[in-house]
């Protein structure tokens, strides 16, 4: 079950027995970069007890750290050289 939300998806996993977090990444699979550091993937959330949980926790932390603007800027900036 995964999700796409602004410019991510989203994917709920299980860290244990009835543990869910999620791991967002990059609708275009490019890493995202904050402040210099480059991450594939980022793992959010606190341990909830379904999938759905984990999926509507990480929507609310790509709104909360406002994690759109990684998703779009490289985008806009590889967009405008291509063209």
């Amino acid at each position: 079950m995964d999700s796409d939300y602004d410019g991510f998806k989203i994917e709920p996993f299980e860290a244990g027995r009835g543990l869910w977090h999620a791991r967002i990444w990059r609708m275009d699979r490019k890493p995202v970069i904050i402040d210099g550091v480059s991450f594939s993937a980022l793992e959010v959330g606190f341990a909830w007890s379904d999938p759905e949980a984990a999926i509507a926790d990480a929507k609310t932390q790509i709104d909360r750290l406002n994690l759109n603007r990684y998703a779009t800027a490289e985008l806009s900036r590889s967009e405008q050289s291509a063209a």
